[in-house]
Parts: structure tokens; sequence; C-alpha cells
């Protein structure tokens, strides 16, 4: 047998000095935590591996000690490649204080490099992230003065602009599994995703690398389901059988819930009483704009969750099916630390088939939350100051979907409104305007959207807009609002007005269903 079981303190001394490190995981599902905890441990005693390059494609972490925030270690890093940054706080600094190259690049893109590594392709080619920050127009996906090397390319094809991304070749591998048998092959039964697994083992494999994974048992050969394998023994070099199993979650919220893995499960979704306040204000107004025909419908997390519960609410949530980014279709998606797993999901596949799905239009409305807006209708999700958050698959999914929705409140930071006698009253306005002249990054191109005739929407409890070829047009307005002194005095730029502009509709500010959404 060439695959070796070690224990997870052996693996620190497998990584060399400037390797190129790819690790698998989203939020806490995929994540080989113990492997990872033992790198930060040998990088503290030892001050190796150092000089290392990490690329992943999701967020991993959980917003404080773990996942990446273990190699969180100046000197451990010299480059890092990654999706989304705001699961992993300790390593933002190394970035504001340059002490290491940082890019972002749409998760969707990340996820599908793997596949195209294994290839041997030099480019992946995509238009996701035309427009925005990843645009090498813009800032080439680079989030600091450090990071010099241009990893994204413009190119035309047949007339058209498309973006061609470098594809780093990783030697290493961390990933995470259920079983191990005695020939290396891991089997995934009990992991909610399974994420790029294959393609990153086979990207590393086929460079010569060595591939780790951590399981929670070894055992016999002949005893796994061949097609829950989902990472073949040929492409494994070391497996780690976990010492300690609360270091092997199925997420970073749950030990571990059967119904993560099982769609046979009837479970009730309980009773649904979203309080009448500025929250379901917005996800009722978005909800009013899903089309007759919509089928596949996208969360996004926070503000865009409520929309889901007011829909469950009025009835009309079995007329959808939800997916989620890291590959589930179906079932109740579960939020938090579980996020990107579901209660009873329908069918389960890798990510990057899923963003395949997303990138060629499969989504029929999204949901996204909405930070902030400029004059141009860009959005900006994905860094605020010395804070990074990462584009995530917000590029992929808003770029790509004919209907997307842009929901959240008016302004930030203390607002609190009241819905009285079918009216909407500002008692203590947000501090924070989040319609402003130009924003920070962009996340998602105002310009792109028209050029693809796609359908945006910006939501907030008291106002409506859309996106027109001269901005951003203010189409609705909440029953008592005052235009100047609740709408224009809080926005850095004029939007577009019509004469006329519509009222919200009554029902949405009225304790009753509204009956009209089945």
């Amino acid at each position: 047998m060439s695959v070796k079981f070690i224990k997870a303190s052996e693996v620190p001394s497998l990584i060399h000095d400037g390797d190129v490190l790819a690790v698998e995981g989203f939020i806490g599902t995929g994540v080989a935590e113990e492997i990872h905890e033992a790198v930060e441990t040998f990088y503290n005693e030892n001050q190796h591996p150092k000089d290392l390059t990490l690329m992943y494609a999701a967020g991993i972490g959980d917003g404080g000690d773990r996942g990446l925030n273990h190699y969180a270690k100046e000197g451990l890093l010299k480059r890092v490649i990654g999706g989304h940054w705001g699961l992993a706080p300790k390593l933002q600094p190394l970035v504001s204080e340059n002490k290491i190259e940082a890019y972002n690049f749409p998760q969707g893109v990340i996820s599908q490099m793997f596949r195209d590594i294994a290839a041997k392709k030099p480019f992946l080619i995509s238009k996701v992230g035309l427009g925005t920050f990843v645009d090498p127009d813009i800032a080439g996906g680079r989030l600091n003065e450090a990071t010099k090397e241009e990893l994204v390319k413009k190119m035309i094809f047949n007339g058209e602009e498309y973006l061609a991304y470098s594809l780093l070749q990783p030697n290493v591998a961390i990933m995470k599994g259920t079983f191990a048998d005695e020939h290396g092959n891991i089997a995934f039964d009990e992991e909610p995703l399974t994420l790029e697994a294959t393609s990153l083992a086979m990207a590393v494999k086929n460079a010569g690398g060595i591939v780790i994974v951590q399981v929670k048992r070894r055992v016999l050969s002949g005893s796994l389901d061949p097609k829950l394998v989902k990472i073949p023994g040929l492409l494994v070099d070391y497996v780690v059988e976990v010492e300690d199993e609360t270091k092997h979650m199925q997420t970073f919220g749950t030990q571990f819930n059967s119904d993560f893995i099982k769609s046979d499960v009837i479970k009730s979704e309980g009773a649904t009483a979203v309080p009448l306040n500025e929250r379901k204000i917005i996800a009722r107004r978005s909800a009013f704009l899903i089309p007759e025909d919509a089928k596949i419908v996208n969360y996004g997390i926070g503000m865009p969750e409520v929309i889901s519960a007011v829909l469950k609410e009025e009835g009309a949530n079995d007329r959808f099916t939800t997916t989620i980014e890291p590959g589930s279709f179906g079932g109740i998606p579960v939020g938090g630390l579980d996020f990107g797993a579901a209660i009873s999901p329908e069918s389960i596949i890798d990510q990057s088939y899923m963003f395949d799905f997303y990138d060629g239009g499969g989504i029929d409305i999204a949901f996204l939350g909405l930070a902030e807006c400029d004059q141009y209708g860009n959005i900006n999700v994905s860094k605020f100051g010395p804070k990074i958050a990462g584009a995530g698959g917000f590029i992929n999914i808003t770029q790509n979907t004919k209907n997307v929705v842009f929901c959240g409140t008016f302004t930030a930071g203390g607002l609190k409104t009241e819905v009285k006698d079918g009216k909407l009253t500002i008692l203590n306005e947000g501090k924070k305007s989040k319609f402003v002249n130009d924003v920070e990054q962009i996340t998602f191109s105002g310009k792109t959207a028209l050029n693809n005739e796609q359908n945006i929407y910006y939501v907030t409890e008291r106002a409506v807009f859309k996106l027109v070829k001269d901005g951003v047009e203010l189409i609705e307005i909440a029953p008592g609002i005052d235009l100047e002194k609740d709408i224009l005095a809080h926005m850095s730029f004029k939007p577009v007005m019509k004469e006329n502009i519509k009222l919200m509709d009554a029902a949405i500010f009225s304790e009753e269903k509204m009956k009209n959404l089945n």
C-alpha cells in the first residue's frame, strides 16, 4: 500500500518552505481542523514551514480561531489566494500591513480553477469578474500594495471580453473525509458537502505533490460504497485518523446531524411568525419581485434569509427550489456556522459544478445583501477600510442571474422604525448612509449588468430602486415616508426620478398575511 497513516502532528514536517498549499472547506464543513491546528503549533515552536502560498475557494473559519485563522502567522505565509476572507479575521492585519501578498477572486472561479489545474490548463477563461475589482482594469483582485503580480488578464474572443485567470500549481493539499479504507480510498458518508475534493486531489497528484486527508475512522478495504468515495486511494498519500473528534465536526456549528446527509427526513419547519419591522418590509417587497415562472432561487446570508421566512409564512415557499452555492439543492437551508448545509437536501453536487450551473444562468432569481450602493448601481459587500469580507460567491451569482434583488436597510448603525396604521415612521435614523457617490470596492458592476440586460433592484424599508441606463431610479417609496427628509437627504447622489413615484403596496405594512404570493 502506498498510502501512509499518520498522526496530525506529523503533517507539518511534510510541508516545506515555499510550498503552495491548497486547503478544502466551506466555513467549517470539510475542514481538517486537527491538521490545521497542528500546523500552527509546529510553526509556533519551530518557525517552519515558511513562505507558503495558501489557496482556497470558500471562506474557511468561524470568525475567531478555527480554520484558516491557524495560518495567520507572520512568516508562515507569503501569499494568499482566497475566495472569501471574512471568516478568518486574523489574516486581515497581515494584508492591511502589507506583510503578505493577497488576492481575492470569486469563489466559483477558484473552485473551478482546481479542476482546470488538474487538467494542466494554463488559464481559466471566464466572464465572471468583469467590471468588478477583480477586473485587471480596476485592481485585478489584488488587496494591498505588496501584491504586485498580475494573475488576471483581459482577453478578447469572438469580439467579447473575458478574464483569463492564471492557474498556480499547488503541491500540497489538506482535505477532510469521513472514512478511509486500507488503500486510502476516502468516502464522504457523513460529509454535508463534497466541495471540490476530487478536483483538488487530482490537481495536486497530477503535479507530483502530496495529498493529505483527515478522516474520522480507518476501515477495512471493500467496506466502502464506491459511489461515496470522492477521493480514490491512488490520489491519496497520507491519511490522518483524527484523535479528537471535536476537531472533526460536520460543520463548525454541529458535531453530527444525520438530517444534513439524508433526504428521507420529514421535518416540520414549525410555525413562521416574522415580526412586522423593517426587515419584514424589505423581505415582503423583495418577494413581490419573484417572476411567476421562477423555480430556482438563491438566498444570501442575513437579510435575504428573511425572504424565505416570509414565503413560508405566506404558504408560497413550496413553489421554489433553493440552492446553496457549495452544492446542495432543496431541503431546508440552515444558517450560522452550519451555513452551506441543509436539512434533508434533495441532492448534493460538487461546488465547481454548482458554479457551472450558476455561471450558465441556472438561477431564476437571487436575493443578496445591500451594504453599499453608488450612483452607477455598483454594490460593495467585500471591503470596508481594513475589514476584508471578500467576494465569496457574490460575483458569480449576481453577474449571471437574470433577476437580482439587493436588499437591506436604507441606513445602518442605530436605525429604528415603527409600522403603525399602514405607515412607516423613522424613529431614529441610522448613522451611516448606504447610498454613496462611489463604492469603496466594486463587488457588483452596474455597467456590466446593463450590458448583460439583467433586471436589478435595490429594496429597502422605505424606498425601492431599479437599475436603468441613466443610473439608479427611485421607483417606489413607503407610505408615511417623506421623499426629501427621509430619502434624498440621506443619499450622496440624486437618483433618477420620474413623476408620480408609486407607493409601496399597502399589504406590505399590514399585520395580516399578504395572501397574494401563492
